[in-house]
């Protein structure tokens, strides 16, 4: 039996969250005192994955340039089968959970999202993983002969092993059932499911016309720019930066808040970050009580200083 650990890429380059994933793997491995065999598809710098101390490292060469949940799932679970893994490996991102359920369906296997520590038992098969919105924590025993765990964002340390790792190169072909017809991606910007720093939005910007302020300071930080839902709902920004319960969850390093008031949606969908703050008028608004640090101020003020003073450190 050994460990089998999916490092998801896009556009052929590894997804942010690799590393974290692979260290955890390979602690695993360790625990249970088994090898770790790590998997990607289309995956052009995948030598990349030899520090993180697997025993095997497989790219499967296949057929399609994008994400299908049920084909990925159809390989892994062939990959599952061929290496004689017990325990799988996955993120939390929203394909990695698509694709989860699907691959524990074909294998019949356990599966829990959103784990947050190594299991805290072998004998029965424990983990402990975030619920209710990352407001409280759960133990699950799992009792398949293959479980799946997906593993939260920002929960565990980041390591490098030496030890040789047979990198293996496989063709293969994918039965595709839909077929994707275009995608549309925001380029040169950092994503808010891969940044380590999101700057997000709420009304108290008033208006579209002022979102150069959040777009200024996230140029000067490298972040993702990001919305409340009030702001989306409006049409002052894409629905695709909408995040809280109701859009998309962050679990980023750093989360700066500015004129968001701190609904306990919004709240909820963020606060598995490290480090949050907030910035608003009203020092009464909800997200104080939730952030780490805050500031009450006018963001058409303390924005442009806070933006000049960073660049000044750059």
């Amino acid at each position: 039996m050994s460990i089998l650990l999916f490092a998801e890429s896009q556009q052929g380059k590894l997804k942010k969250g690799s590393a974290e994933l692979c260290s955890y793997g390979f602690a695993l491995a360790q625990q249970q005192n088994t090898s770790l065999t790590i998997v990607t598809i289309n995956c052009e710098n995948v030598d990349q994955l030899t520090q993180y101390g697997a025993s095997k490292l497989i790219n499967l060469n296949v057929n399609v340039d994008y994400f299908e949940a049920h084909a990925h799932a159809s390989a892994l679970a062939e990959i599952t089968m061929s290496e004689q893994a017990n325990i799988i490996v996955i993120s939390s991102s929203a394909d990695a959970k698509y694709m989860g359920g699907v691959l524990a369906g074909k294998l019949q296997a356990g599966y829990v999202t959103n784990v947050v520590e190594l299991p805290s038992t072998s004998e029965p098969f424990t983990v402990k993983h975030a619920v209710f919105s990352n407001k409280a924590f759960a133990y699950t025993v799992l009792e398949g002969k293959v479980n799946i765990i997906g593993l939260a964002n920002n929960v565990h340390e980041k390591t490098t092993h030496s030890k040789s790792t047979d990198v293996l190169q496989q063709d293969a072909h994918m039965d595709i059932k839909c077929t994707q017809s275009s995608i549309e991606q925001s380029q040169g910007k950092a994503t808010i499911a891969d940044a380590d720093v999101v700057v997000s939005g709420g009304r108290g910007l008033k208006g579209p016309e002022n979102w150069g302020l959040i777009e200024d300071l996230a140029d000067v930080l490298g972040a993702a720019t990001a919305c409340s839902k009030p702001v989306s709902d409006m049409g002052w920004r894409p629905h695709s930066e909408h995040v809280g319960q109701t859009g998309k969850p962050v679990a980023t390093n750093l989360y700066i808040a500015v004129g968001i008031s701190g609904a306990i949606q919004h709240l909820a969908g963020v606060n598995a970050s490290k480090v949050k703050v907030v910035i608003n008028t009203d020092p009464e608004a909800p997200f104080f009580k939730a952030a780490d640090y805050g500031i009450v101020g006018d963001a058409f003020e303390v924005l442009p200083k806070l933006t000049e003073k960073l660049k000044a450190r750059t």
